[in-house]
């Protein structure tokens, strides 16, 4: 039987060694998988940061030319509020772009809102909410018509009524393509709005995360429908006041009174 000269069994050496590189293997395999695991975390936390980001709230930051000025700002529950300080009567209107009988409703009460705004009667909050894209083929027209409202009235109320009353006109039909971000900014720019930053904000939707969430809110009060309209709180039911001519004009001056 043979010896080894030096005292060393070559088969423990060998096991030994497959000892170490497995280890190895082991300590590598656990920090590509720590790796990995770390990754999968930041882009889950990544996502869920982008997800739970409220994005930018629009803000009316221009001061009126005089105190007895129109003048806007925006509420506490998203409503776009256009009037003169001092107004005894505040009318709340619920609206999405998109929708027809809005549009009946602007076209039989714009005037007595804008005429009622002007002469300091009455300040006018306008909630335009999306609720109706599924009725404009995939274009998202509501949510993005809603995130144009903002931009205008963030840029200049003093102009924001006649664009409203504009884009009513040129509502487009139901279950169309809606108009284009180039058709709005060219509804905008005939209002007034020819700041580049008015068009970039309509193109970018840089509020559509508020329109989101102001929709939800206003829908989470009960609104089931629009346009709803409120004056000083209590909710306008008759169709004669909201869908004739001028229906809403003597309602209003009663309120004033």
């Amino acid at each position: 039987m043979s010896k080894n000269p030096r005292g060393k069994n070559p088969l423990a050496s060998v096991q030994g060694a497959d000892r170490t590189r497995t280890i190895l293997i082991q300590v590598g395999v656990g920090a590509v998988l720590v790796a990995l695991i770390a990754a999968i975390g930041i882009s889950v936390a990544v996502k869920q940061s982008k997800k739970n980001d409220p994005g930018p709230t629009p803000s009316v930051a221009a001061q009126p030319a005089a105190p007895d000025a129109v003048s806007g700002s925006i509420t506490d529950n998203g409503a776009i509020r256009i009037g003169k300080p001092g107004a005894k009567v505040t009318v709340r209107v619920v609206a999405d772009l998109q929708c027809p009988a809005c549009q009946a409703f602007e076209q039989a009460n714009g005037k007595v809102l804008e005429d009622a705004v002007q002469a300091g009667t009455a300040a006018v909050e306008y909630n335009v909410i999306a609720f109706l894209d599924k009725m404009s083929s995939g274009t998202r027209y509501s949510s993005r018509g809603a995130n144009a409202a903002y931009c205008v009235a963030e840029a200049d109320p003093t102009k924001f009524l006649p664009w409203l009353s504009t884009m009513y006109q040129q509502q487009p039909p139901e279950n169309g393509t809606g108009l284009t971000d180039e058709q709005i900014v060219q509804i905008a720019q005939a209002a007034g709005y020819t700041d580049p930053a008015t068009a970039e904000c309509i193109t970018g939707d840089k509020y559509d995360k508020y329109v989101q969430r102001t929709t939800k809110d206003v829908l989470d009060e009960g609104i089931q429908s629009t346009p709803s309209v409120f004056v000083n709180g209590t909710a306008v039911k008759s169709s004669q006041e909201l869908m004739q001519p001028d229906g809403l004009r003597q309602t209003i001056e009663a309120a004033a009174k």
